[in-house]
């Protein structure tokens, strides 16, 4: 018989905590309660996970490892467009919480109910955050850090926006209500990759739109020449 993939044993025991933090509260549930309940050894626990509370966040901190490393090495290709980029590594994140939509449920309800934890989901959402605007730093030198905040905070608020939607529901939310709410996004800092139709505050010369921010504006004709 093959052995449970790394993945799915971690999402075991994060399903075992979760239903004894529903059943009994958060702060009444060791340790011990939580490894026994999954089936894994205390030291096991540990070697995955650092404590409770990171029982709860385990996935972000995947997640957050696996856009940086995506983002750094889409940052090297040629002619990619960071924007749509940063929108594309956020569809991730809410692609990994669309695939088992009741766990993350549970997950949402015992966050709700814990002032410590709700704490840490902010810090989570500023991680996120603070991942798009370094980005978007480095792949555009020169970019005004406020377009870089702007949208990096936009890209969140919009990804979270959708995903609670999931989260407070009990149907499905197709991930293309968020792509296509990122396209809407682009359109309006005029960063799409697509281009932009004409306004009437462009700006004539060469065709940029005056809200594109000037960083984005000598990345194009960098690639362009």
């Amino acid at each position: 018989m093959a052995e449970a993939s790394p993945t799915s044993s971690r999402n075991a025991v994060v399903a075992a905590a979760l239903d004894l933090f529903a059943a009994q509260g958060f702060e009444a549930t060791s340790v011990e309660q939580i490894a026994q309940a999954a089936g894994v050894s205390r030291s096991t626990f540990f070697r995955q996970f650092g404590g409770k509370d990171d029982v709860v966040f385990s996935d972000h901190d995947v997640l957050l490892a696996h856009l940086r490393q995506k983002l750094t090495a889409g940052g090297e290709s040629a002619g990619q467009n960071p924007w749509a980029a940063a929108c594309a590594a956020s569809v991730d994140v809410f692609r990994h919480f669309a695939a088992e939509p009741e766990l993350a449920r549970r997950r949402y309800a015992v966050v709700r109910q814990v002032p410590a934890l709700r704490d840490r989901e902010i810090v989570t959402v500023f991680q996120y955050e603070r991942l798009f605007d370094d980005y978007l730093r480095s792949a555009l030198p020169g970019l005004d850090p406020i377009d870089a905040v702007a949208f990096s905070a936009a890209v969140t608020a919009v990804h979270n926006h959708v995903l609670r939607r999931l989260l407070r529901g009990t149907e499905d939310i197709p991930e293309s209500v968020l792509t296509d709410a990122y396209d809407e996004l682009m359109h309006r800092f005029g960063v799409h990759p697509d281009g932009e139709q004409a306004q009437n505050d462009d700006v004539v010369v060469a065709t940029f739109p005056r809200r594109m921010p000037m960083a984005e504006v000598v990345r194009r004709l960098r690639d362009e020449l």
